[in-house]
């Protein structure tokens, strides 16, 4: 079985990008988001369903929580599949992220990735008033190497880039509308774009009828992603901005990830009806 991406819900859904190209900075991403959305103790669970030719399999959960620190927010999340599904395909990946808790920037990311035969560590510092990066890359901690790069805009990381995106203010978004994305991982910057497809009524199992927005992020084609991909990203039309449920083809066969358990929300969960 091809590599399994679990990282496309650490990642805004986004993940195993790195197969794809160098982007330079586009200088339109906001270089600040006050936070509104989002508190110290939201823990946020999604399972994992992967569809492997007629079935649906409940192979594993992402778990996302949000702490702070002083003054900044600590950001992790933990993806792992669940053991009965170990013997097909292991994941053990943790992500962690210190960002200012008044830009939403991210200060300093990790990352400890263990899929299949695929194994990375990456540790990055920011220096956002600089547009300085540092960071260190390789298979693990003992072996990673440093490497040093200067940009020209301010950037995100893999788990700053979703709580920010949830501080925006999408009411006046019409379809089509891109909000841009820059993105710095695996010693590349991305730049990408969310864009916003509709507000309907969706049926989500757990949940019931949801009121959503619909996004779909642009993709960068790999070993994940074919050229024609298409991923829909339906998030809860209410002041939490949540992703209720994200479903995307992938190279082989089809993920779904959808919200099964919330504590330590901000706001009511009207979406949910």
């Amino acid at each position: 079985m091809k590599k399994m991406p679990f990282a496309i819900i650490i990642f805004i859904f986004l993940a195993h990008i790195s197969y794809g190209q160098n982007y330079t900075s586009s200088k339109e991403m906001p270089c600040a988001a006050t936070d509104q959305v989002f508190s110290s103790g939201e823990r946020l669970v999604y399972k994992i369903f992967y569809n492997w030719g007629l079935l649906w399999i409940n192979a594993g959960e992402v778990v996302f929580e949000v702490n702070q620190i002083e003054n900044d927010f600590h950001l992790t999340a933990t993806g792992k599949t669940y053991k009965r599904y170990d013997k097909f395909f292991k994941v053990r990946d943790y992500y962690e992220s210190i960002v200012d808790g008044e830009t939403l920037l991210p200060k300093w990311f990790k990352r400890r990735v263990e899929e299949g035969n695929y194994i990375r560590f990456d540790s990055i510092f920011f220096d956002q008033e600089n547009h300085l990066v540092k960071e260190y890359f390789g298979k693990t901690r003992e072996t990673a190497k440093e490497h040093n790069f200067t940009l020209d805009h301010c950037v995100h990381d893999m788990m700053s880039i979703i709580y920010s995106l949830r501080n925006i203010d999408v009411s006046t978004l019409n379809d089509g509308d891109r909000i841009p994305m820059d993105i710095f991982f695996d010693k590349e910057l991305f730049q990408l774009s969310m864009i916003y497809e509709d507000q309907i009524e969706k049926k989500i199992k757990g949940l019931g009828k949801c009121n959503v927005k619909m996004f779909s992020p642009t993709l960068v084609t790999g070993n994940v992603f074919t050229e024609d991909a298409k991923m829909n990203i339906y998030v809860g039309d209410d002041k939490n901005k949540i992703p209720l449920m994200i479903e995307s083809p992938v190279t082989v066969g089809s993920v779904k990830a959808i919200l099964s358990s919330y504590n330590g929300v901000t706001y009511p969960m009207d979406a949910i009806q």
